[in-house]
């Protein structure tokens, strides 16, 4: 069985090493190295190549922010979700725009965390509900994109918009195949179109494109 390869980024060795005991407690999932600072966690993504990061936001030297850049820009396919106790619009928006693939906190149930870790492997967004409420403030406050500048029914079928709406709620392809009675090699391609209509790289971006403009 093909085990989820993790490394942990965080500047507090106890963080660190309680976090490692409680991913491992799952049979699918393998810490592979553990790292003090974002570009700690950069240079041994590069030795390592895990599937997934769980980066801690605010750290000395190297933030999370300079270690989730590093890692979108230039290593292809590493996941990274933020563990963090800090759930303020500055850290929240600094880590999406950086790329993050998901955003939780730190006082989460163990059990939430790993699943969290899964989703994000399987390439599902996910943001805590603290977390979701503050994107949801922050992005309707800010200047709509210029697509918006049309009525989204002008943009996209029903069955389209059904789908954003989906993808928002972290659904997976074989969850809103299910929902709207489609087969999921079919929800796979409507997503990319969606994707390339809106000129947008991947679900997390769909996401917030879709708490934007308010169609979650």
């Amino acid at each position: 069985m093909k085990k989820i390869k993790v490394i942990i980024a965080d500047d507090i060795r106890i963080l660190r090493q309680g976090l490692k005991v409680i991913l491992e407690q799952d049979d699918e999932i393998e810490v592979v190295a553990i790292a003090e600072n974002g570009r700690d966690a950069f240079e041994k993504c590069k030795v390592y190549q895990p599937d997934v990061v769980v980066m801690d936001m605010r750290m000395p030297d190297y933030d999370g922010a300079y270690g989730i850049n590093a890692i979108k820009e230039q290593l292809v396919g590493i996941k990274v979700l933020v563990l963090t106790t800090f759930d303020d619009e500055l850290t929240i928006e600094k880590a999406i725009e950086s790329g993050a693939d998901g955003y939780i906190l730190k006082e989460m149930e163990d059990d939430k965390v790993i699943a969290a870790v899964k989703n994000v492997y399987d390439g599902v967004s996910v943001f805590g509900n603290s977390v979701y409420e503050v994107m949801r403030k922050n992005l309707q406050k800010s200047n709509q994109m210029s697509v918006a500048k049309q009525k989204v029914d002008d943009i996209f079928s029903e069955k389209e918009l059904r789908v954003i709406q989906l993808v928002a709620q972290g659904f997976d392809n074989k969850e809103i195949a299910s929902e709207i009675c489609m087969a999921e090699g079919s929800v796979r391609n409507m997503i990319s179109k969606i994707l390339d209509k809106l000129e947008l790289k991947d679900r997390t971006q769909l996401a917030v494109y879709a708490v934007k403009h308010g169609l979650d």
